[in-house]
């Protein structure tokens, strides 16, 4: 059995497309060191060491050091799970409760959507990252209320695509047909239907998982998001603004691990995009 699913992936995965495998290889070397950060360096990310301020990068110090004599090698790795975390919660979190109103809303129509879209409508009237700033200066900085902006605002979006989504699905012909069967709600929407319009949100959620890790970065970067010591990208980036001349490193090299992460998260959508694609000019809802 076991021979059979690792056939299978090594079959699925000789059908991806350059963007796609490239994009895989390089997410996953950043998520193997996310996972293995403890044994990757000896330093404590926390520790501070006065006598080894501002070094530059060197054999004993990778990354070199910042303004508190920590290693910034150990920090940049262990931040790689604090903002994996991060983007993986703000960003499937909201997907899978948008895709559920969203999916509801788009099948049953009438009152029912008219409610769900007007909410919809208000989330979206505003520009995202203002509203996210707003209710985090109401609720305050911290990872727990970031969870709770984003989710409060990000849900729309997959609500609104999914039920786009759903009411063209909902009139084609299997649908009827289950529907004159004598199936389920549930079983025709989330057994069916869901199948065949959930690519989309998929491929969205990677460019939205990219978009999450910036937004993170960037509220840190502004107070308003994961609060020092707490070593994360963005954090770690505003902490080196004050010192970018004298101690490039500080700010440069967390910078980059954001560049690439999201490089290897766009180039994951930009080859689902072209896989799914492609695969849906075959598929036939059944």
């Amino acid at each position: 059995m076991k021979l059979e699913i690792i056939n299978t992936i090594k079959n699925e995965y000789k059908n991806f497309n350059t963007n796609l495998k490239i994009g895989i290889i390089i997410f996953f070397i950043i998520l193997l060191i996310g996972l293995f950060a403890p044994f990757l360096t000896q330093y404590d990310p926390f520790y501070q060491d006065y006598n080894s301020l501002l070094l530059p990068p060197s054999f004993d110090h990778w990354f070199g050091t910042d303004n508190y004599g920590r290693d910034i090698f150990t920090r940049v790795i262990y931040a790689t799970r604090l903002d994996l975390q991060i983007g993986f919660y703000t960003t499937y979190v909201p997907l899978i409760y948008g895709v559920m109103i969203g999916a509801y809303s788009g099948y049953f129509g009438g009152s029912i959507d008219t409610i769900m879209m007007r909410l919809t409508d208000t989330a979206m009237a505003f520009p995202f990252l203002i509203l996210i700033i707003f209710i985090l200066s109401i609720l305050g900085p911290g990872i727990q209320n970031i969870y709770i902006a984003v989710f409060l605002v990000a849900w729309t979006m997959y609500a609104r695509l999914i039920r786009a989504e759903m009411l063209v699905e909902k009139n084609k012909d299997y649908i009827v047909a289950a529907q004159v069967l004598g199936f389920g709600t549930n079983r025709i929407i989330f057994k069916h239907a869901m199948p065949n319009i959930i690519t989309s949100c998929i491929i969205f959620s990677m460019f939205d998982f990219v978009l999450n890790i910036l937004l993170v970065s960037g509220l840190s970067f502004l107070g308003l998001g994961v609060q020092p010591p707490i070593p994360e990208w963005g954090a770690m980036v505003a902490e080196g603004r004050d010192f970018i001349l004298n101690a490039w490193w500080i700010s440069t090299l967390p910078g980059f691990f954001i560049l690439l992460t999201g490089f290897a998260l766009c180039l994951i959508g930009d080859g689902l995009s072209e896989r799914f694609g492609k695969r849906n000019q075959y598929t036939v809802s059944v």
